[in-house]
């Protein structure tokens, strides 16, 4: 209908769970860590809802989205702001929980540093810095040597395969040979035939012979 305006959508209420310090079963720092590992997915969630929010904006600039697509994402955006702003409540109270529980005695241990067994980092770093300055240099100019080696010598080519390779032109050019003389012969069939078949066949016609003069015996 011409004129008709929607209704503002209602936002959904985002319910708030206070983050409290309880002791239990657990000791001090039990609870300490999962007063950590809770801020941390917190943070996580707020990464996820920043992203799904930046998408949403990037979908409402584009120019070929149609006006219900947008009326959508609209909400949709709403309802993201509101998650991250609850979020962003909770990880305030995590923070203030997390402070709080590592008042207790006890909640934080100190680790004890990692011992090594093997030999000091200074005697490491002896065999390092020999690698690098004096095999490296010999490596590399060795590896030199071998390619421009490699690149002047030719290898030479063995006797056997010179032979071979004789044996191959001389058994090519026999055939080369043999297949001109086949040639020859068919072209001397082909000319043959048509020679006969110009000439024909038939029976044989009289050869007119003129007739001799008589010879005149003079008599004394």
């Amino acid at each position: 209908m011409p004129g008709f305006q929607p209704a503002p959508p209602v936002l959904p209420q985002v319910a708030e769970f206070p983050v409290s310090v309880q002791m239990g079963p657990a000791g001090p720092q039990e609870v300490y860590e999962g007063m950590v590992a809770q801020r941390k997915e917190l943070r996580n969630q707020l990464d996820r809802l920043e992203d799904q929010r930046r998408d949403l904006s990037n979908n409402l600039r584009s120019d070929n989205i149609t006006t219900a697509d947008r009326a959508g994402l609209e909400i949709r955006l709403k309802e993201t702001d509101a998650r991250i702003s609850s979020v962003e409540g909770q990880i305030a109270q995590a923070d203030l929980a997390v402070a709080k529980a590592a008042a207790i005695p006890g909640a934080i241990v100190e680790r004890p540093p990692l011992q090594r067994n093997g030999p000091p980092e200074e005697i490491m770093a002896i065999p390092i810095v020999f690698i690098i300055f004096v095999l490296g240099p010999l490596a590399i100019a060795y590896a030199r040597r071998i390619w421009k080696r490699g690149a002047t010598v030719v290898t030479p080519v063995p006797r056997e395969v010179h032979d071979r390779l004789d044996q191959m032109a001389q058994a090519v050019e026999s055939i080369a040979i043999e297949t001109e003389r086949i040639g020859e012969g068919q072209r001397f069939l082909t000319r043959v035939l048509s020679d006969q078949g110009r000439l024909g066949a038939g029976a044989a016609q009289p050869v007119p012979v003129p007739a001799a003069e008589p010879q005149r015996v003079d008599r004394a």
